[in-house]
């Protein structure tokens, strides 16, 4: 007889809300990294953490919870601390006689249930809530910790540390000093502190930038910096030596620029770093890119894109050669999309190879190289080699010039499936881009199947949202009037701890996707400017950007100030 869990998979099955292959994946990674299988597939991004609700909800007959619409009693954490939370991830909602009520992302596990009752000397009721809520709780409820840890870690170094009076003496003696300073416990507590808080956060980026007398710790949030606590002056060096040697950089190397990586398991799961350290005119300047692979969603449909986009990137992907293009600036999501339409079209028949720089994420079954253009090793070159190697499909990371893109066209006119980033502000653009690079447009016509301009917005928090209505103008400008004539009801945040008072919690993608239709081809052909080629494609049902912001507006997905901030240049008619 199947266990319970079994059972659940299998309902998640039979209702199409799970594919046999994303569940063999999740169960591969669960072998590999441990934890459980429900985490993983939602972080993965193969199931809504709602529908795997609604599923173990049914089965157990335990009704779930939203954590977010009650209030905690402050007298049970003295029941559960803050640390057995977040190893069972359980969270105390009452207590009444000789029964403690908890809420628990995974109630199947009997090991944490009998751990807690037994601590407590209570029967113990489980209710059915998120991991999310689970996690958000658990900050709320006792405190993230981290920032109270990081004060006071502070406090104590500036009292501490020695000053150096020539800070950027760099003879043997001074490395190590530093090498014995990066093993002493404050400054490997102090630093993993950082980085953990940056995965906590959902940082995709953790900045250490050192000024004259103090140095500058930021956090790239949802697209947006934000200031955290930093180090005091004197204990810099030591925190970047100390992710160097994380890095298994050159500690005493500190006139010139240090690329790396590290992996560190924070919160049950590994988590991967890319380094870069840049020397500046006051000390080393440290960028850490959080490659958090249990967040990355690699399911074309959970990025955000609409039916019409995934149907024709999807179509495009299936077929056996070709291009498709995904453009706009840095950090729009382009190489996500990318890896989103590789793993959709991966097969045991297929040999896919991919050139990067650097590569991003590690794709079990995909052949990935890094570009090294100090050693010779550029896009142009490596495609070279790669079409050596019998591709069936190809990613290119980024076609930078006229090289890449007269290799990239010509390996797609000859059998292969070729994909690629291209930074451009719109997709219309794009196709006058690579004409001017040299690219004729016939041969361009001949491979071209699609290109996606896209953005990342801002989603907005769910916990402090709160509705109203834009002025009538504008809403009539925008077209943001219901059927009666009357101004939509919009969403905003007004900000919360969750959210860290941005008002904002998640991103996802707007895109404006251009098919090559045969009326595009012409005017390809013709070498027609930009603006003629988006009106014609807008004509035939293509959405552009603002269009789509202003669709997730209605939608209550995110804000209006977003759509702006994010759509600038994108001035079309609307409505």
């Amino acid at each position: 007889m199947p266990s319970f869990k079994e059972q659940i998979v299998q309902t998640l099955l039979s209702r199409q809300l799970l594919t046999s292959e994303q569940l063999e994946e999740a169960v591969s990674l669960q072998r590999v990294q441990g934890g459980s299988l429900q985490r993983i597939l939602v972080e993965r991004g193969y199931i809504k953490e709602e529908d795997l609700l609604a599923a173990i909800s049914e089965g157990l007959g335990i009704p779930p919870v939203s954590l977010t619409r009650l209030k905690l009693p402050q007298d049970l954490k003295a029941l559960i601390p803050r640390e057995m939370a977040l190893q069972y991830q359980v969270v105390p909602v009452s207590c009444m006689g000789q029964t403690l009520t908890v809420a628990m992302a995974d109630p199947l596990n009997v090991f944490a249930l009998d751990t807690v009752a037994t601590m407590t000397g209570l029967s113990i009721n489980p209710m059915l809530t998120t991991y999310k809520d689970i996690r958000d709780a658990i900050d709320q409820y006792y405190g993230t910790g981290v920032e109270e840890t990081l004060r006071e870690m502070v406090k104590k170094a500036e009292a501490s540390v020695e000053i150096l009076t020539d800070p950027t003496k760099e003879d043997a003696s001074e490395a190590e000093r530093l090498l014995r300073q990066t093993q002493e416990a404050p400054v490997i507590k102090f630093t993993d502190l950082l980085i953990t808080k940056a995965v906590r956060m959902r940082a995709s980026d953790l900045l250490i930038e050192p000024r004259e007398k103090s140095v500058r710790v930021r956090y790239r949030i949802d697209g947006i910096l934000q200031e955290g606590e930093a180090p005091p002056k004197p204990l810099h060096n030591a925190v970047v030596s100390r992710i160097k040697i994380l890095s298994e950089l050159d500690i005493s190397e500190r006139r010139l620029p240090q690329d790396g990586h590290f992996t560190m398991r924070v919160d049950e799961r590994l988590v991967d770093f890319r380094v870069s350290i840049l020397p500046s005119t006051f000390g080393g300047n440290v960028c850490l890119r959080v490659l958090d692979k249990g967040k990355m969603a690699l399911s074309i449909s959970a990025l955000g894109f609409t039916d019409r986009d995934i149907e024709t990137m999807t179509e495009c992907a299936k077929r056996p050669h070709g291009m498709i293009l995904s453009t706009g600036p840095t950090g729009s999501g382009k190489t996500t999309t990318l890896y989103s339409l590789l793993r959709l079209i991966d097969t045991p028949e297929k040999n896919l190879i991919t050139v990067e720089d650097p590569v991003e994420y590690d794709l079990e079954g995909i052949n990935q190289v890094s570009v090294k253009a100090d050693i010779g090793l550029t896009f142009a070159k490596a495609l070279r080699s790669i079409l050596r190697q019998d591709p069936d499909v190809i990613m290119v990371g980024e076609i930078r010039d006229g090289e890449t893109a007269d290799m990239a066209v010509k390996s797609a006119l000859t059998g292969h499936l070729v994909l690629s980033t291209l930074h451009t502000s719109s997709a219309a653009g794009s196709i006058v881009r690579l004409v001017n690079m040299g690219v004729e447009p016939f041969l361009l016509n001949s491979c071209l199947m699609a290109v996606v301009g896209q953005r990342l917005i801002r989603k907005v928090c769910l916990k402090c949202a709160e509705g109203y209505q834009p002025a009538a103008g504008l809403a009539k400008q925008l077209g943001l009037l219901d059927k009666k004539g009357q101004p939509r009801e919009l969403l905003r945040g007004q900000g919360c701890r969750s959210c860290s008072g941005s008002g904002y919690a998640g991103r996802e993608v707007i895109a404006e996707t251009l098919a090559m239709t045969p009326g595009i081809r012409q005017l390809v052909l013709k070498r027609a400017p930009e603006r003629d080629i988006e009106a014609l494609a807008r004509k035939e049902g293509m959405k552009v950007l603002r269009e789509q912001g202003l669709a997730k507006v209605i939608e209550q997905k995110t804000t209006l100030d977003e759509i702006f901030r994010t759509t600038i240049g994108d001035m079309v008619e609307v409505g």
